[in-house]
């Protein structure tokens, strides 16, 4: 039996990876660490409430399963929360993963790690793996030093790298921007979205697809995972209303300057993902197409 420990399997990836490693449970013995109670609809796995944030706590559990791949999806990702709440940002996203870089090695654990688009200054778009990082955001400085642990580290690592995940799980905590867009068009309410960023979201059941790739082909190094087309967030929001059948004249452009944002963001990402193609023989689709599959799900 391979032991996957998975951090933050109340979340969106979570409770994603979750369902899709309960497919093969004769092969996978799957552990969830979250706070509070398991809010992921399923008693087939291993939950265990902790906050990761406790240092002695974390590794302790950690020595006692011995996991083979730790997940680690928890993360603080609200981006102007970040700016606002320096210190928690970095202890969920930098020294969390330096505990468990620092386990893994005793216990020769494999670490997938979840990265981010706002690495980038997003002066360019469709970004390599071996593109220079540039954070403009606290967020994105403090996934850059996630990363750093791990590269700096002697353990074997995956940093999966994603943009704007979406989809629908159990039981939501958080907001997505697909299912925003879909609910405000629904109650035929007004939005404003930013025609001037652009990124290539991720469906949810992709990234956690490409964790379990990650998984199997033991893969070392940082790889980048998004959908295949680079759209303004505006366009997104029009493809939203096209797949979901919903009115898009309700949905009005607006320029990121008139946001007052506390963090800035990059104006455009995207991802180059001929690495994650040739590696991992992962190829994602279009947005659209994903769409598609994620309203199938809904019905």
């Amino acid at each position: 039996m391979i032991k996957v420990v998975i951090t933050g399997s109340n979340g969106l990836l979570g409770q994603s990876l979750l369902n899709l490693l309960s497919q093969e449970k004769e092969r996978y013995q799957v552990f969830g660490f979250s706070r509070g109670e398991n809010r992921s609809g399923r008693n087939d796995f291993n939950y265990i409430s902790i906050d990761i944030t406790d240092e002695q706590k974390l590794k302790k559990v950690l020595l006692e399963i011995q996991p083979d791949f730790i997940v680690n999806t928890a993360a603080m990702t609200q981006v102007d929360d970040c700016e606002t709440h320096k210190v928690e940002c970095d202890i969920l996203n930098v020294e969390v993963v330096r505990w468990l870089s620092e386990v893994s090695g005793e216990v020769n654990a494999h670490v997938i790690h979840l990265s981010t688009d706002f690495i980038f200054d997003g002066k360019k778009g469709y970004y390599k793996e071996t593109d220079n990082p540039n954070p403009l955001s606290y967020y994105g400085l403090s996934k850059l030093k996630s990363e750093e642990v791990l590269i700096n580290s002697n353990i074997n690592y995956t940093i999966l790298r994603t943009i704007l995940v979406y989809g629908k799980v159990y039981d939501m905590s958080r907001n997505n921007i697909v299912l925003w867009v879909k609910s405000m068009l629904e109650n035929e309410k007004e939005i404003t979205i930013v025609d001037d960023q652009f990124r290539m979201p991720t469906y949810v059941e992709d990234l956690a697809l490409a964790c379990k790739i990650s998984m199997d082909k033991e893969a070392k190094g940082i790889y980048h995972i998004s959908s295949n087309k680079l759209l303004s967030v505006f366009e997104i929001a029009q493809q939203i209303a096209d797949v979901f059948g919903l009115d898009k004249s309700l949905i009005k452009p607006i320029s990121t300057s008139t946001l007052n944002q506390k963090a800035p963001r990059p104006a455009k990402t995207g991802f180059d993902l001929s690495k994650t193609n040739e590696e991992l023989n992962f190829y994602p689709k279009s947005f659209k197409e994903d769409l598609q599959r994620f309203k199938e799900t809904l019905n």
